[in-house]
């Protein structure tokens, strides 16, 4: 006759579940990015558009109230007549350039797959550079210039991209679809503001570069 007591490896069983779920219970969930952060108000006058000077900025730019999508040329022309740098179409963050404290940009992006070459998100302002931080495309993946592999397999997908700036401690930490994904020292430099859109690069950009962007936010802490 069968015994109508449990199994010892049904009570274990048992016990082993109670440990892993009290274990859950009392596990902090990861912190946010944004924790401890306050959003600034923003309007569309903090989003001013770079693009090529000869054309219209329509034919670079579309913003149908939610999304933004930019994308260049690789023989673009500069933002300006007098500029020698490399054709983009950004958006430069304007109102809340910064020289102290803690600050974060926050944004959800899209980048279509072809799309190379190119920096999709950079901190302005750096010591003997222009920037403190690049954030490129090459053939799928997200680069810390072209130096450091942060994300791969980001084409054709949106994801969440945090880039906190702490100019006392001279850091930058990028998280991406809230895991950090890259820390790194800054560059010097007495003021920044955050950019985004493309802006074409060196390394074998393509043709036709694009990226789309929602949610952009700027936040800091006092």
């Amino acid at each position: 006759m069968a015994s109508s007591s449990p199994s010892w490896w049904g009570a274990a069983a048992c016990v082993v579940l109670a440990v892993a779920m009290a274990a859950a219970a009392s596990s902090p969930a990861a912190a946010e990015p944004t924790d401890g952060f306050t959003a600034v108000r923003l309007g569309d006058g903090n989003f001013k558009l770079q693009w090529s000077y000869d054309v219209k900025n329509s034919s670079r730019y579309s913003f149908d109230g939610t999304v933004r999508r930019l994308w260049v040329f690789s023989n673009d022309k500069p933002h300006t007549p007098q500029s020698k740098t490399n054709p983009r179409t950004e958006i430069r963050m304007t109102g809340y350039d910064y020289s102290s404290g803690v600050w974060q940009f926050e944004g959800t992006g899209y980048v279509p797959s072809g799309t190379t070459g190119v920096s999709i998100m950079q901190v302005f302002g750096g010591g003997q550079t222009a920037t403190t931080l690049m954030l490129h495309v090459y053939d799928g993946d997200l680069w810390y210039y072209h130096q450091q592999l942060v994300e791969t397999n980001i084409y054709d997908r949106w994801f969440r991209l945090n880039v906190v700036h702490d100019v006392a401690a001279s850091q930058l930490t990028v998280f991406v679809d809230g895991r950090e994904r890259l820390r790194v020292a800054g560059k010097g430099g007495d003021s920044h503001y955050f950019k985004f859109g493309v802006y074409t690069q060196m390394i074998n950009p393509t043709r036709r570069m694009e990226s789309r962007w929602r949610g952009v936010s700027i936040l800091n802490k006092n």
